[in-house]
């Protein structure tokens, strides 16, 4: 009896235990997704996508994963000006002791079983090496952090881009949808005048094209609207299988293409220049390291060995004769076949190269801000003139209706006024992305593009 109760208890443990591991683990992963996966908000706005895209874009992480990696690689170099301790250890049984010849007789010296232990500790007091890795140290970090900061420019650019671009196509739809009922309004006005004789049937035949295409038209702008929104989704490291909802309240296209054209372009403001200058003074450094690899160097040592000698393999670990020693080891190159002056020429060639490269950018940023800013100006006329022709046409659209209804316009002359109008409010919205978009090109020439949300 007290055997099972025993039993019994033994297994109440064992399910509590086993109860207590499952709402622990449940409770890490838990934990675990909810530090992984990370949602976007519902309605999100064009601020929420870029912090989101900040914090989620694959290659954003893959920098912040570089920037770690490169302190690992500088904490690496540097350990070198830590002491090296090493230990060793080695086993010997001669099958034949060596032997020496001393006043004509051979004599055999040693013991048949030897063996040691050491530790040696190497501290490093003059090194090229470590020079170099101490002063590049700085510079690298600098390179990391010009790296991050590159991927956010380009990550703030392309949200901003897709963002703008989706409002397009969801006024584009708004507008078909519109141009939809008036069609259908009109079909419908058509058919009526046609079955109580007032007109032929070509009228309203004519209105069921104009609405076959616009429902065609339709279709292509709900697939066009869903690549773009896919796209959107990859910037932000979303699945595509998973819905998004952007908000576009007092999202007005018009109040954020003005731009100051006044602003002088500052190539220094550029990453892209900043990186460069990073690494011609990393090249710099490591022609000074070609020059420093004439220096001696210079380290200090100490050992302490265990000996272990005895004809008796059994016997060998019983008696210990120690020895120790300290010192300072110099090593001075003196001859190397001219591969440290070869090496110094190549290092001072490639920082001519680099000089070659910055004035290169220079150029290349001059004529790309050049272009972006007539671009954007180019953009601004042609926005003008949409915006302009859009209110035109919607007048006359509106006056051909009135005089279509009272029977003085002819049907086909309100279906050209409604295509007008159509074509014109595409071509307004057209143009409105197209300044939107050169103005964010002309920020990112001249440096401007604000990462930090």
């Amino acid at each position: 009896m007290v055997l099972k109760i025993n039993n019994m208890k033994l297994k109440k443990v064992a399910l509590s235990l086993l109860l207590a591991c499952c709402v622990t683990g449940y409770a890490q992963a838990q934990i675990a997704n909810n530090e992984e996966t990370e949602k976007l908000n519902s309605k999100a706005t064009l601020d929420e996508l870029i912090e989101y895209a900040l914090r989620n874009k694959i290659e954003l992480k893959q920098a912040h994963i570089d920037q770690e990696i490169g302190e690992r690689q500088i904490a690496s170099a540097l350990s070198g000006w830590f002491p090296q301790i090493n230990a060793s250890a080695s086993l010997v049984h001669n099958i034949q002791l060596p032997a020496m010849v001393i006043g004509g007789e051979t004599i055999r010296m040693g013991q048949n079983n030897t063996s040691t232990i050491g530790f040696q500790a190497d501290q490093t007091i003059l090194s090229p090496e470590l020079f170099q890795a101490s002063r590049a140290a700085k510079y690298i970090r600098e390179q990391n952090n010009l790296n991050i900061e590159d991927t956010k420019i380009n990550t703030v650019v392309d949200v901003s881009k897709a963002y703008y671009d989706i409002l397009t196509s969801e006024e584009t739809i708004k507008i078909i949808n519109e141009n939809i009922v008036r069609l259908k309004r009109q079909y419908t006005e058509a058919n009526a005048r046609y079955e109580t004789g007032l007109v032929d049937k070509i009228d309203y035949k004519r209105a069921q094209i104009s609405l076959n295409n616009a429902n065609a038209q339709l279709k292509s702008a709900n697939e066009a609207r869903k690549f773009k929104y896919d796209y959107l989704k990859s910037l932000l490291n979303i699945p595509t299988a998973e819905e998004i909802s952007l908000s576009f309240v007092n999202q007005s296209l018009e109040s954020n293409i003005l731009l100051d054209t006044t602003e002088l372009l500052h190539i220094a403001n550029r990453v892209e220049f900043q990186q460069l200058e990073t690494l011609r003074e990393i090249q710099k450094l490591n022609t000074q390291y070609q020059k420093w690899s004439f220096m001696p160097r210079l380290g200090a040592y100490a050992n302490y060995n265990m000996n272990y000698f005895n004809n008796e393999f059994s016997q060998l670990y019983r008696n210990n004769i120690p020895s120790s020693s300290v010192g300072l080891s110099l090593s001075l190159p003196i001859f190397t076949g001219t591969k440290r002056i070869q090496e110094i020429r190549r290092s001072e060639l490639e920082e001519e190269r680099i000089e070659w490269d910055l004035q290169n950018l220079e150029n290349m940023i001059s004529a790309e801000y050049s272009a972006a800013m007539a671009s954007y100006r180019s953009n601004m006329n042609e926005w003008r003139n949409a915006k302009e022709n859009m209110n035109l046409s919607e007048e006359v659209y509106n006056t051909i209706k009135l005089q279509y209804d009272a029977g003085v316009k002819t049907y086909l002359e309100l279906m050209t006024a409604e295509t007008d109008l159509k074509t014109t409010q595409l071509n307004y919205l057209n143009a409105l992305y197209a300044v939107l978009s050169s103005k964010l090109d002309i920020q990112k020439a001249l440096g401007t593009v604000e990462t930090t949300r």
